[in-house]
């Protein structure tokens, strides 16, 4: 009898058909089996896998009746398993009681349960791919949806892919103890003053080393007492002013225009009036500072990012985009609940909160200090802040590793007019949280005719 015939591509027509997902029924079976098998099995299939990355429905609600009895204390075997499945109506949908007595018979040892993990998590991993891929084709057929915000999702899908893949593990004490005294080693040598990215002040950079890798720092005041002014100087002086070495900084604006923090930013390196600059009442030795401090801002690694209503998804690709290309080394943003969430039907402090917590992966994900301004409630109005006054979500406090407050007295309406048109004002910034370092009040020096903080001195 002739054989069918074959299509360019090799295959009997009769074959075609949708391809099923991938799976290893073996794979997930000797699994289970050696958990049944050995209790330590247990603790080894948890650091893998969950219910859902199981294809077999029937060996999906095994697994969960395992991992209910182990989360009780429970010894998990093939009777206790089947009376857990029979109290939770879940026996026949799990195979019935036969199927589940058969898992012990399809391991062939339990001491590669971890191998058989792997298998099942990487079938489970390529199934999400697979549907994150048909997600994105049908997306793109849609044209009312932005290209961009199509990419942008897709990428946020398969970050989580990866994070939520990692391992548990522990190490003992022996494997970390090296590591950190090699770490301690090289800062003796190194002869740095700190560990983190310097603030340029003094008193602040000795209380927290500078701001360290993968914390999220929150700085909060009421209006008008100067987040913007203090998060722009502070950016100054890491990106432009540093004598070690200008640091690549990365500044989200969402309240003012790039344009015009750029003019508070040349007013604050020039020492020329920032009114002045707006009104263009300067004088011809104006011009020669401001020059002088145009020439140090264009040659600085200073990235200013524009974008009011910005949405938590485009805030993060474009700091991704920013760290990868322009390798900067922490990132500033003005301010956070100006923040927009992808997530419109929530309540606002539940907003407020995904947007913390997103904030401070983002920057354990980049390795790098993000430091967020923040409203304080009108409660806190004449009185010295803390960590309740942090306005619409009681999260961030929690997410945040640093907490500072900047706080002045409010005064008559005479002495506000005297202290704007005086050289120097006394601003305290206060240190509410730092998770692991001290805490405190430190001064600093306002300049309100240049817009910009400065460490007070002494004299």
């Amino acid at each position: 009898m002739a054989s069918p015939a074959l299509t360019d591509s090799g295959r009997n027509p009769a074959d075609r058909g949708p391809k099923p997902p991938p799976h290893n029924d073996e794979a997930e079976q000797a699994s289970l089996g050696a958990m049944l098998q050995d209790e330590d099995g247990i603790t080894t299939v948890i650091q893998y896998l969950r219910p859902d990355d199981f294809y077999s429905n029937a060996n999906r609600r095994v697994y969960a009746a395992i991992l209910s009895l182990f989360n009780q204390g429970r010894k998990a075997d093939i009777i206790t398993i089947t009376e857990e499945l029979r109290q939770a109506g879940e026996l026949e949908q799990a195979g019935g009681s036969s199927y589940v007595s058969s898992l012990t018979h399809v391991v062939p040892s339990s001491a590669n349960v971890d191998f058989y993990s792997k298998i099942v998590q990487d079938c489970s991993l390529r199934r999400a791919l697979l549907k994150v891929a048909n997600e994105l084709s049908v997306k793109s057929f849609d044209e009312s949806q932005e290209s961009r915000i199509i990419l942008e999702e897709t990428q946020q899908r398969i970050f989580d892919l990866t994070e939520g893949r990692k391992p548990l593990s522990f190490k003992s004490a022996k494997e970390i103890l090296p590591q950190v005294i090699e770490t301690i080693e090289k800062l003796y040598h190194s002869k740095d003053a700190y560990t983190g990215v310097p603030s340029g002040f003094e008193e602040l950079d000795s209380m927290t080393s500078g701001f360290q890798p993968s914390e999220l720092i929150i700085i909060g005041a009421r209006p008008s007492v100067g987040k913007t002014a203090l998060a722009l100087t502070m950016a100054a002086n890491i990106s432009i002013n540093n004598k070690e070495r200008k640091i690549p900084t990365a500044f989200f604006t969402l309240e003012m225009s790039d344009k015009a923090l750029m003019q508070r930013l040349i007013s604050s390196e020039a020492n020329i009036e920032s009114n002045k600059i707006r009104n263009g009442l300067l004088k011809p030795s104006d011009f020669s500072s401001l020059m002088t401090a145009a020439g140090r801002i264009y040659e600085a690694p200073l990235y200013i990012v524009d974008m009011p209503n910005m949405k938590l998804l485009d805030l993060r690709a474009q700091a991704r985009r920013l760290r990868v290309q322009q390798k900067v080394e922490i990132i500033f943003i003005d301010y956070l609940t100006l923040i927009s969430s992808d997530n419109y039907q929530l309540p606002r402090h539940e907003q407020i909160a995904e947007i913390s917590r997103s904030l401070k992966s983002l920057a354990r994900e980049l390795g790098i200090p993000i430091v967020a301004l923040s409203q304080v409630r009108r409660d806190a109005e004449g009185k010295r802040p803390n960590l309740s006054d942090i306005r619409e979500s009681g999260s961030i406090e929690q997410d945040a590793d640093v907490v500072m407050f900047l706080h002045r007295e409010r005064e008559s309406d005479k002495k506000n007019t005297e202290r704007e048109n005086a050289e120097v004002t006394t601003t305290e910034l206060i240190i509410a949280k730092q998770r692991n370092g001290p805490v405190g009040t430190i001064e600093i020096a306002f300049l309100p005719r240049y817009t910009k903080f400065a460490p007070l001195t002494r004299q």
